[in-house]
């Protein structure tokens, strides 16, 4: 007789039961988390590029977190005119993107508008109204805009009926996202953001020994550079005889041609850097417009020159105000005595002498210079010396003196020339952790002995490039004056002043890279078949000239042997006509087997993105499938 199986109080759960309690306790924990994430952590992101293109940099992020002002940013872009301009497109999301990343990090401070400014709409007329550039070169003819409005609101809006009646008391733009300029488009933004928030203009202080400011009694008017920062800067000129110490008001201060400054000025200078203020000074061996006769100390020639020796020597800084650079692949084209001569000393310096990879120069193309002098770091300096602008491998440095005696005659400087094959700094950032230039002043209230790290402080080796003459000519245009700009001296001044004045969050806001990234592999390929490309030119270029001189060299014959030497020519015509064709083919047989290699690795990548890796996910899966089956028959 059988017994009876005692009873069990709990059964074994199924693999079916198992299954859907896993399920049920997936959907209550991962629906709240959901639901959490998306209340409280819609504004987080994760940036997984290299270049963390899309991380803020600290001094953004401290822009933006201590905005006080309600802004609006209109980004305006013509959809319709760039169909056909796929690299504009996509540094359009670029920028897109990287203003939906601000507003974000600004909890409703920053409002985001985005703008298609069709053709004779509201939207294109708002677009010019608020200082934006059309470019041409659209589909169809069609201006292209691609800027961004930024304004400051002001009285409250209407939240019970979701609309927005406040006024805007403050309106800056970009006139046009370069996409040249990328590597700064943080920094663009980031100072157009900081501009709105101020609720004045920057202070910038003048200290000058030049007629900078013009003389109103004589009826000279104030050099266009200082007219030019006058609109966005509250500008100032400073007495450096009555001088004691400079305001904390003042953003930025501008020390032009300062020559025998007293030592009470020279220590508030001192201390102005040390206290983290923003200093550019211009000095230079041979000021064109000072108009000071002769030297305290000389009475052969003039004292145009400049030089801070004790607070240069103070920051680690090596200049000799005696010493002027000649460049003769950047000399300038002038005109002097109705004649059109290449002056040395006067240098036109184009893209290659300035420093794409910095804000202040990174969109000049042109900046004009005359009788510069450079400098160089000391041996026992600790700062960093970040050339602006600098010149060509052919310059020479040269006493002032020998400039001087050839005024008359320029060309003369080129007599005896011998390149020094280095790059000279006319202009650079100065920056470090600077020592007083007066230490024997320690017991004076308030002073410092040393400033912060990374302390900044531009240099200049020239004042002429402030000039007009370099940069800009009046011109009459229907009765009115108007000046014409042929160089960016006024550019680089204003850029200049703009960068300082910004916050130390601003400043510290560096170029990026890009955000295309170029196939280096298909780029290697490229360059292997430009290597082919340029040797089978120029062979093709050796036998055209051989050929030319052969039949140079027929000529003479065609007197008393035509019909031969008529002959002969045609022979080697025809001989160079076939080889020209088969160097023709071979240059389409590297062409094509470029195409094949590229074509190639594109098949490969696509193989392995869409067959290899689908693939191995597919293995991976079946054999884990298989396991688990072996593993559960065994257990049975």
């Amino acid at each position: 007789m059988p017994r009876p199986r005692p009873h069990r109080l709990f059964t074994k759960p199924t693999r079916r039961g198992v299954l859907y309690g896993a399920l049920v306790l997936l959907v209550l924990l991962f629906v709240p988390l959901i639901v959490a994430s998306s209340r409280w952590l819609h504004g987080s992101r994760i940036d997984l590029t290299t270049d963390k293109l899309y991380t803020l940099t600290p001094g953004t992020l401290h822009i933006v977190d201590t905005l006080q002002r309600p802004l609006r940013l209109t980004l305006y872009f013509s959809e319709h005119a760039t169909r056909d301009l796929p690299q504009l497109r996509s540094y359009e999301q670029r920028v897109r993107e990287m203003l939906q990343e601000m507003v974000a990090r600004s909890h409703g401070r920053i409002r985001l508008q985005i703008v298609d400014p069709v053709p004779y709409s509201d939207d294109e007329a708002s677009a010019e109204g608020s200082g934006l550039t059309a470019a041409n070169g659209g589909s169809n003819g069609e201006r292209v805009f691609f800027g961004l409005a930024g304004s400051v609101m002001s009285g409250s809006a209407d939240s019970s009926e979701g609309g927005d009646e406040r006024v805007a008391d403050k309106t800056l733009a970009i006139a046009f996202f370069d996409p040249a300029r990328e590597a700064f488009l943080e920094y663009d933004i980031a100072r157009l953001l900081y501009e709105l928030n101020q609720v004045s203009k920057p202070v910038v202080g003048v200290i000058s020994s030049l007629p900078v400011d013009g003389n109103p009694v004589l009826g000279e008017q104030r050099w266009a550079v200082l007219q030019q920062l006058g609109q966005l800067f509250d500008v100032k000129m400073l007495d450096p005889t009555t001088l004691r110490t400079v305001d904390g008001n003042i953003r930025v201060l501008l020390l032009i041609h300062p020559k025998r400054l007293p030592p009470d000025a020279q220590y508030a200078i001192d201390q102005y850097v040390l206290r983290g203020g923003h200093l550019a000074v211009f000095v230079d061996p041979d000021a064109e417009l000072d108009t000071s006769p002769y030297a305290p100390d000389s009475i052969t020639f003039p004292d145009h020159a400049s030089d801070l020796p004790r607070l240069f020597k103070a920051w680690g800084v090596a200049y000799d105000p005696h010493k002027i650079v000649l460049d003769r692949a950047r000399a300038l084209q002038i005109e002097l005595g109705g004649t059109s001569l290449n002056h040395p000393a006067m240098l036109d310096l184009g893209a290659q002498e300035l420093n794409r990879n910095d804000a202040v120069t990174a969109s000049l193309q042109r900046i004009n210079v005359s009788t510069a002098g450079y400098f160089d770091l000391a041996a026992d300096a600790h700062a960093r010396l970040i050339p602006l602008l600098q010149s060509s491998a052919e310059a020479e440095v040269v006493p002032t003196q020998r400039v001087l005696d050839a005024s008359t005659d320029p060309s003369s400087l080129l007599q005896g020339y011998k390149p020094d094959n280095a790059h000279y700094v006319l202009a650079a950032r100065l920056r470090g952790t600077f020592d007083s230039a007066f230490p024997e002043r320690a017991a004076t209230p308030g002073h410092r002995a040393r400033s912060a790290p990374d302390a900044e402080v531009i240099l200049v080796a020239d004042t002429d490039l402030l000039s007009d003459r370099l940069w800009v000519e009046p011109q009459t245009i229907l009765g009115q004056t108007m000046m014409r700009v042929f160089a960016n001296n006024g550019d680089f001044a204003t850029n200049l002043v703009d960068n300082l004045s910004g916050s130390s969050a601003l400043l510290s806001i560096r170029g990026r890279s890009t955000s295309q990234r170029p196939f280096t592999r298909v780029q290697a390929l490229r360059n292997v078949a430009d290597q082919k490309f340029l040797q089978k030119e120029h062979e093709l270029e050796q036998e055209l000239a051989d050929t030319r001189r052969r039949l140079d060299e027929l000529q003479p014959a065609k007197g008393s042997h035509g019909s031969a030497a008529t002959a002969e020519q045609r022979r080697e015509i025809e001989q160079f006509r076939q080889r020209q064709l088969a160097i023709n083919k071979e240059l389409r047989d590297v062409q094509h087997q470029l195409n094949a290699e590229i074509d190639s690795l594109g098949l490969r990548i696509k193989f392995i993105n869409i067959v290899l890796v689908p693939a191995l996910v597919v293995l991976i899966g079946l054999l884990y499938g298989w396991r688990r089956t072996r593993y559960s028959r065994r257990r049975r």
